[in-house]
């Protein structure tokens, strides 16, 4: 571009974004230094910060849709990476970088950001708090990934452990954009509806930045908030999040937090039987301390009425003795037998198990319909089978509930 001699100020700044605009190496550039004078625009969500290091600063904006892809906020006094593009803003002549993507400039800065974070939330005694986890639950809620082997992991472990329970699982988002919110939203659906009685949230292993949305503020504070119990496991046992610190019980990986959530099965029938056999030993100990004690009264005296009193006693003792033991095996046994009887009949009527035999779940938004008059025509419905779930638009309802025709009642 050409200027004369005499130009308007508009004419010269576009001039010089038209040069800086023509260097390729202004076109994608990435530059290191520490962030100072942050604002986010609360309505556009726009966000202005300088740049700096120790020899110079440069003004930079990163407008919302790169905004919204982040995985992290950025602070002032943090180090950061940022790429993007150099140019000018004609209106006041500055030149600027234009961010399109921002990551920490090394752990330090995640480990920074997160000790800052813990340090503020600390403060405000959000991690004092503990509720205690029940010991017999009846219902499990499961906050994590849909596909991951995490979930695999906790259903396997929850119905070998512990059949009689249910579980309620939410498939969220735990990684990326969105995935805060997402896990903030189950949470938030469990509390209302009071849908179980524990909540394991987590996810298997992965890098610090995979594992950062754990360390958002919205979702410490909804696990701090939880009403319900929550038991958190994120990634591995050398994995800490900020919500392992918020939750009521920090497992070190999922496949623990299904430990941690329902006793074994196998050991409280081992503990029944064990009690079982304890009554048994004392109440037999009991009788035969007082049966020495008689025996030892009857060979003090002479009298003959107070000799057969004892010797009463005595065979009482047995008789009550042996009606003790077998009605102790009695309940013991019918104890045993209830309770294989309610498990299998828990089994026989899992949810999961019915999908098996070709049925399927009718769901909107995560929650059954179990009526026909519950759907409208034109909508969208998931159908969920044993092995996924198919999406399907609803054309013709058909209500079987109606009234037959006059031919089909003379029939």
């Amino acid at each position: 571009m050409m200027i004369n001699t005499t130009c308007t100020v508009s004419q010269l700044n576009f001039f010089i974004k038209s040069v800086l605009e023509a260097e390729p190496r202004l076109r994608h550039i990435s530059v290191s230094g520490e962030i100072s004078n942050f604002v986010e625009h609360y309505q556009s969500g726009h966000m202005y910060f300088t740049l700096k290091d120790s020899g110079g600063a440069i003004k930079a904006v990163m407008f919302r849709s790169n905004a919204s892809q982040l995985k992290f906020r950025p602070e002032d006094g943090m180090s950061v990476v940022v790429t993007g593009r150099v140019s000018v803003y004609e209106r006041s002549g500055t030149y600027q970088l234009y961010a399109e993507s921002m990551v920490p400039d090394g752990a330090g800065a995640l480990a920074e950001a997160f000790a800052r974070l813990k340090e503020k939330l600390g403060k405000e005694g959000l991690f004092d708090k503990k509720k205690p986890i029940p010991r017999y639950p009846s219902r499990i809620g499961v906050i994590t990934g849909e596909n991951g082997a995490a979930v695999r992991d906790i259903f396997h472990i929850l119905s070998r452990r512990w059949p009689l329970s249910e579980i309620v699982f939410a498939p969220v988002l735990v990684q990326g954009v969105g995935a805060s919110k997402s896990m903030v939203e189950a949470l938030t659906q469990m509390n209302q509806k009071n849908c179980c009685d524990v909540i394991i949230l987590g996810r298997g292993g992965g890098s610090a930045e995979d594992l950062w949305a754990f360390n958002e503020e919205p979702l410490v504070r909804a696990v701090a908030a939880s009403k319900i119990p929550v038991i958190s496991a994120v990634g591995h046992e050398t994995d800490f999040t900020l919500c392992d610190f918020a939750a009521d019980l920090r497992a070190p990986t999922p496949s623990a937090a299904a430990e941690l959530a329902v006793p074994d099965q196998e050991e409280e029938m081992a503990a029944l039987k064990s009690l079982s056999f304890r009554l048994q030993r004392n109440a037999k100990a009991y009788f035969a301390q007082q049966e020495a004690v008689l025996h030892f009264l009857s060979e003090k005296t002479n009298k003959r009425h107070v000799l057969d009193k004892i010797a009463n006693d005595i065979q009482y003792c047995d008789s009550f003795r042996t009606r003790l033991k077998l009605s102790i095996d009695r309940k013991t046994e019918n104890l045993s037998r209830s309770l294989a009887m309610q498990m299998a009949a828990l089994d026989a009527l899992s949810p999961l198990k019915v999908l098996s035999r070709g049925y399927a779940i009718c769901e909107r938004d995560g929650v059954s319909i179990s009526s026909v008059v519950d759907l409208k025509e034109g909508e969208q419905i998931n159908l969920r089978f044993s092995d996924g779930r198919a999406l399907c638009d609803i054309t013709q309802i058909l209500d079987e509930r109606r009234a037959p025709t006059s031919s089909t009642q003379e029939e």
